[in-house]
């Protein structure tokens, strides 16, 4: 329908726009295999940069691949999802998960240097869950808070994402160690000189502003918390723009600018009553704010009348020109067709009926041979019946009557969202004992306004609780998740701060879907950072500890950082869809934010803090066993440790002889010594839970 449309407007300079047929879905599609191309593009530059073996590049992709197809292919599981959601799923996907396939093969370059091909894999890849699990349970921690939104399109892009994040967990666990198998003499051939530089200048700066930056970050806090309380959200399209414009989009802005346009409410009311209905139009359109009221009581008929007003036989008559006593005899059998006796027991003269009622019966007659019309009467009661029909196919229902209510006011804004409520008021004082129905755009984002200002709340703290638990377990200290989190947290304030500070509109599921995706994967590179930190002040000064640290750190940071950021920066640049631009606008700005605030924020208050986070500190009792001592003991589990030699892997069997192990799960029985002391008999049966056990003779 669409086509032949356009066909037929092909030779004129025209612009089509409507919302009966929806190619927005199509053209999205075009776009995201662009985005996608430049960001694989993007990320093969990335990792060459900052691995050092050109292999790494495609076992990465290779392992992305396979990821990106599962999550892709089990999408019908769902039974539909939002083109939003498709559209932006596997370039989040790419930007958010690329990292674990990142540090198991940092990890499997590490055992490479000092084990063979096999055993590289596998301590690698008992050594990269751990590390892997705590990253991306931050992601999907940030995730879940999406799943408490009123506004579906929240939920569902959710759950596409954490089903994302679990298919590249999948890749890189069970696929990946396959490649690196198959490739992994091919990385020793392809190594080259890594191509990001030592940053020690960047620790350097930490240690001598300690003092300064913490205290200007606070202020730059209160600052952003301000403005991100005054960003000015919208709740539709009609103040948004994209950098590139569809078909679509520029036929609605030429018609916008070229005809006037207003603001459309429909009003939903109980039917049949005109005389109600009369009523209500007349107090709508007392209302300034009210440009026209469109319903069955207001349209102009003929004669100067309106269908809904009701009409004697004389007057429909002289109406139609027709014999009074025709239009008497067909008042009576209206009456008796509708149950009115008593009509015709008062007297038919004075029985009024509502004048759209009687054209329409009048034209039924006709139809039925009852009743005979020539000349102009029967041209214009044909029309008139075309388009009584039509009337009443768009203004009434079965059970209920729609008024076209048009505004003066924009489709959107505090005062159109005020005036919406007048008018459910004022329809609903006709009708006190029966519902009535407010509807349309204006309507639609005032519900929007009222459920964002409940999800934006529970999302925030929904997010920040779950990345502060796997946190605290993560380093088992209270003070860093907060110092951690504080900062995340800040760039959050400050990338929805910007648009208060330029006056540029933002669309409200931009900052429940970004603030939610910032907290999970940005938070990533401060864990980076604190995690090393730690580690290093336990064997070097604090000064060293930090420049150790940012040299560290800073490869990843780039890594992740430059692919995420790109993504949103690429999705913001070629996206026609205001949503999906949205999103990807402040995807980029923010993950920029945070990765300058975890660069040259979080080190100094690493310096300050670290006290805090000594002090908090906990130990979480050990779920392991530790055996050391001779003689026969059964292994059965997974046990590292030496047994005349090394041992790291499934072990199951007797040892007789000397042996050190840790036990990571299964057990350990030692066989009873014959003779000697009772109580070393008991210690070497039973090894406590989280302690060293030796055997032999010791008391």
């Amino acid at each position: 329908m669409l086509s032949a449309v356009q066909d037929v407007l092909s030779g004129y300079d025209s612009f089509l726009s409507t919302t009966v047929i929806d190619t927005t879905a199509e053209l999205i599609e075009k776009e995201v295999n662009m985005i996608t191309a430049f960001v694989a593009v993007i990320v093969v530059l990335v990792l060459t940069l900052t691995t050092d073996t050109y292999a790494d590049v495609a076992i990465v992709g290779l392992t992305f691949i396979v990821a990106a197809i599962l999550n892709m292919g089990t999408s019908f599981l769902l039974g539909t999802i939002s083109f939003v959601s498709n559209s932006v799923t596997t370039i989040l996907q790419l930007a958010l998960a690329l990292d674990y396939a990142v540090i198991y093969s940092n990890r499997f370059k590490e055992e490479r240097m000092t084990h063979d091909l096999h055993d590289a894999v596998v301590i690698s890849l008992s050594k990269a869950i751990p590390e892997i699990g705590a990253s991306s349970l931050t992601t999907v921690g940030g995730l879940i808070a999406m799943m408490f939104m009123k506004f579906r399109l929240g939920p569902d892009m959710a759950i596409n994402l954490i089903k994302a994040i679990f298919f590249s967990l999948f890749s890189v666990f069970l696929v990946m160690p396959g490649f690196l198998m198959l490739f992994g003499r091919l990385m020793e051939k392809t190594r080259h000189k890594p191509l990001v530089p030592k940053i020690p200048f960047v620790g350097r700066f930490a240690w001598y502003t300690r003092f300064l930056i913490p205290p200007v970050f606070a202020v730059l806090i209160v600052l952003a918390i301000h403005y991100s309380n005054n960003c000015p959200y919208v709740y539709g399209y009609d103040t948004l723009s994209t950098p590139r414009e569809n078909e679509t989009q520029v036929a609605a802005r030429m018609i916008r600018d070229t005809f006037s346009s207003r603001t459309l409410l429909a009003v939903v009311v109980p039917g049949r009553d005109y005389s109600e209905e009369e009523s209500l139009v007349r107090d709508l359109e007392a209302f300034p704010e009210v440009d026209s009221v469109t319903a069955i009581a207001s349209i102009d008929a003929m004669g100067g009348y309106k269908l809904a007003d009701k009409l004697s036989p004389r007057e429909f008559a002289e109406l139609l020109k027709l014999d009074y006593e025709t239009a008497q005899l067909l008042y009576s059998v209206y009456a008796m067709q509708n149950t009115s006796y008593d009509k015709l027991v008062s007297g038919i003269a004075n029985y009024r009926v509502p004048l759209i009622d009687m054209l329409l019966y009048v034209t039924e007659k006709v139809d039925e041979g009852y009743i005979s019309l020539e000349g102009e009467q029967a041209d214009s009661l044909a029309e008139a019946r075309t388009q009584l029909l039509m009337g009443k196919r768009q203004l009434e229902g079965e059970d209920y009557d729609r008024m076209l209510v048009y505004l003066t006011l924009p489709e959107s804004g505090d005062e159109t969202f005020r005036f919406t409520d007048t008018v459910r008021q004022t329809a609903q004082r006709h009708y006190p004992r029966q519902d009535v129905y407010v509807v349309g755009n204006s309507t639609n984002q005032y519900e929007f306004k009222k459920s964002f200002e409940v999800d934006n709340v529970v999302v925030s703290v929904v997010s920040i609780l779950i990345v502060l638990v796997v946190l605290l377990f993560t380093f088992q200290s209270a003070g860093m998740p907060v110092l951690l989190i504080l900062v995340i947290q800040g760039a959050i304030w400050m990338n929805f701060g910007y648009p208060a500070i330029v006056h540029e509109d933002v669309f409200f599921m931009t900052q429940l879907v970004v603030s939610s995706i910032q907290m999970g994967a940005n938070i990533d590179y401060a864990i980076v950072i604190g995690s090393r930190y730690t580690s290093n002040i336990r064997t070097m000064p604090r000064k060293e500890a930090i420049i150790e640290a940012m040299n560290f750190a800073f490869p990843t940071i780039l890594t992740s950082g430059t692919i995420l950021a790109a993504s949103g920066v690429l999705i913001s640049l070629i996206t026609t869809e205001c949503t999906i631009n949205g999103i990807g606008e402040a995807i980029g700005r923010g993950t920029l934010i945070s990765i300058v605030l975890v660069m040259f924020v979080l080190p100094q208050i690493l310096l300050l803090g670290d006290r805090i986070i000594a002090k908090t500190s906990f130990a979480l009792p050990k779920v392991n066993r530790e055996y050391s001592g001779s003689g026969t003991v059964v292994v059965d589990g997974l046990v590292a440790g030496t047994i005349r030699g090394n041992v790291n892997g499934i072990f199951r069997g007797t040892v007789d002889g000397e042996a050190d192990l840790h036990l990571l799960s299964g057990k350990i029985d030692a066989e009873e010594p014959t003779g000697g002391d009772p109580t070393v008999r008991k210690r070497r049966a039973a090894p406590r839970r989280g302690r060293k056990y030796s055997g032999g003779n010791r008391r």
